[in-house]
């Protein structure tokens, strides 16, 4: 066990935990925030995906003892009220359908539009890749994707 000082979408928190702990499982099991899901176990799906210093990840297969002075945002941290751009396109094209996989994908769009405020079709493809959704909803994914972005 070994503790860790993390900031969790702005606040400071601090676990003592195995250092081999998926950082998923600290979120879900220590903070209660169950936001970011389990899908696969082995950073292919994207279900888990948050945010590390900006940067999409996979939480899943992030063991905790690799973070260390970086800020991990979640979808919970996105926005408080749910007014992100991205968030209020994806309901504005209706795209969630079961919905399991939507706070990955969510947070994946969400990196690419901090990094890339006007991406084109490769680019969003590129981005999302990775981005399982077993209902098939990536053509209105791609489509709440375009119009985030013109919300800026």
């Amino acid at each position: 066990m070994a503790i860790f000082n993390l900031s969790i979408n702005g606040k400071k928190q601090q676990i003592d935990t195995d250092p081999d702990t998926p950082l998923l499982w600290v979120l879900r099991d220590h903070f209660n925030l169950k936001g970011t899901k389990y899908g696969c176990g082995i950073a292919q799906c994207g279900a888990c995906t948050v945010h590390v210093d900006g940067v999409a990840m996979r939480s899943c297969s992030l063991p905790i003892s690799a973070i260390s002075e970086q800020k991990i945002k979640t979808i919970e941290g996105l926005s408080e009220t749910g007014d992100h751009p991205v968030q209020k396109a994806w309901l504005s094209h209706d795209v969630p359908q079961c919905g399991y996989c939507q706070a990955g994908q969510i947070m994946s769009a969400a990196a690419l539009l901090e990094n890339n405020p006007n991406p084109n079709d490769g680019e969003i493809d590129a981005a999302m890749n990775g981005n399982i959704c077993r209902c098939g909803t990536y053509l209105r994914i791609k489509a709440a994707i375009k119009t985030a972005a013109k919300m800026g």
